[in-house]
């Protein structure tokens, strides 16, 4: 197999394949012809790098042509790609950096001063700076395209790292099967269609983003949008009508913001709307059916199994159901906890890099707590662990805690949950001061700037509380439910 090759290079030259719309309002239509050729140019680009079947390879792209060309050369090659998100910082980039030690890091210009921070006490990793239509552009003086090598399902494809729990994020590694895995969410969730355009708004580098913006769509022989801007309620809802978009894949959090701040109006050309990564309130579900005739159907997935439930195309969505399994996809709940069978799951991965690989006989414990109605509908209840889930992003305690201890005013720090009529919940961070620091609004926000320009932005805590001390037990663990209660 070779998503490049098979999906990319079979599709019909003269096929709409991307709708880019730049952030200064320009805009322009890729044909399928024109990114199998130039993401074959660009991989003989990255070839005559030194880069190799296996070897990783690092973007800090948005989302933007670029990216997907990127994307596609590394699959073409065989190389793995690192998708990053451009609100990472340097000191999470660092840390990808470590872990994954790539070959050669592909970076949009404008996030070249974060990525040299990060590489200012590591080893110097060769940079590509794009736009530079040069890396793919036979016009341009791009070099001869590379041939699509013949990939094994079990080959690594992509890096994805995870929000963190205890510890450090973990790269999860995925092989190419998790690239033809995605053919059973893309029809029976996301339903795009041949012809279709499909817009998945998720910034690269999160793993929804890697399946749902091209790679889905794709699949199913309908063309990407890529708007590479900064979310507008009003806005968004521009753009959806005069692109006259067929499917919407957006968070729960810009969808309760649009209900919220802007006028919803009839979208004619909207067929189908869908949400991942925590539930919609019934009164979202109801503003936007009421005035659309789409229910926003919600589903399921983890970075290290994929999409594995949804609310089917031609049915009602149910307020805070996840859906059902997925055709073929076997879950279980066990003492109140999600777990599936690895070997049900085509998109599951193949192992945390730098650990042992994964047995797909043994039973995966999703860490999400849930209830199964009677019609076989699963609802999400909460996570067993600490992870906060925010806006649809997971955010594991851990990094926020260590960025706040790093500032010279805390003596500790502990981070919960804390609930939001928009964001679903926001980050909490509850703070021991050091002798000679007053509590107050100024060291507040000092805090909360201190964790953005420390690790990615959407991390900080939105609302930071003062206390002469943290409720622990008696082996010194902190008591984060009994933060969470008060």
């Amino acid at each position: 197999m070779n998503f490049a090759r098979d999906v990319v290079d079979a599709t019909p030259p003269q096929q709409l394949a991307l709708v880019e719309l730049r952030r200064d309002g320009g805009r322009r239509e890729w044909r399928f012809g024109e990114v199998a050729d130039g993401s074959a140019r660009l991989a003989g680009t990255l070839a005559r790098h030194g880069v190799g079947r296996g070897d990783v390879v690092m973007t800090l792209i948005g989302n933007r042509p670029e990216w997907v060309m990127a994307m596609v050369a590394c699959f073409r090659l065989g190389a793995v790609v690192l998708p990053c998100n451009e609100q990472l910082r340097a000191k999470d980039l660092a840390l990808r950096l470590a872990t994954a030690r790539p070959k050669l890091i592909l970076a949009d210009e404008r996030n070249r001063a974060e990525l040299e921070a990060a590489q200012a006490d590591g080893d110097d990793v060769e940079v590509l700076l794009v736009p530079d239509d040069a890396l793919w552009s036979a016009e341009a003086g791009a070099g001869e395209p590379a041939p699509a090598v013949e990939l094994d399902p079990t080959d690594p494809a992509i890096v994805i790292f995870t929000s963190g729990t205890s510890g450090e994020p973990k790269a999860v590694v995925h092989g190419q099967r998790y690239l033809t895995g995605q053919a059973i969410q893309a029809e029976h969730w996301l339903d795009a269609r041949p012809g279709d355009l499909v817009w998945c708004t998720a910034a690269s580098g999160w793993s929804k983003s890697a399946r749902n913006v091209f790679v889905a769509p794709w699949i199913r022989g309908a063309a990407a949008l890529l708007h590479d801007d900064r979310f507008d309620p009003a806005d968004r809802l521009d753009l959806l009508e005069r692109e006259r978009v067929d499917v919407l894949c957006m968070a729960p959090t810009e969808y309760r913001v649009i209900a919220k701040r802007a006028t919803l109006r009839p979208l004619p050309s909207l067929r189908g709307a869908v949400a991942a990564g925590e539930a919609l309130n019934p009164e979202v579900l109801s503003a936007w059916h009421e005035v659309s005739g789409i229910w926003i159907r919600d589903g399921y997935g983890q970075t290290e199994t994929g999409q594995t439930t949804a609310n089917a195309p031609g049915e009602p969505a149910v307020p805070g159901s996840m859906g059902r399994p997925l055709p073929g996809v076997r879950l279980t709940v066990d003492d109140g906890e999600l777990v599936l069978d690895p070997a049900s799951v085509p998109t599951f991965f193949l192992g945390y890099l730098g650990e042992p690989p994964r047995a797909l006989d043994e039973p995966w414990h999703t860490g999400d707590r849930v209830v199964v109605h009677e019609d076989g509908r699963l609802f999400f209840e909460g996570r067993t662990d600490d992870v906060i889930i925010s806006a649809g992003y997971r955010i594991g305690p851990f990094e926020v805690e260590s960025a706040l201890v790093a500032h010279p005013a805390v003596a500790e720090a502990a981070v919960v949950a804390a609930p939001d009529d928009e964001r679903g919940s926001i980050v909490r961070a509850v703070v021991v001061l050091r002798d000679g620091y007053a509590a107050g609004e100024a060291l507040a926000r000092e805090l909360q700037d201190h964790v953005k320009a420390t690790t990615a932005p959407y991390k900080y805590p939105r609302r930071v509380d003062f206390a002469d001390e943290l409720p622990k037990t008696t082996s010194g663990k902190i008591r984060r439910a009994q933060l969470r209660a008060s």
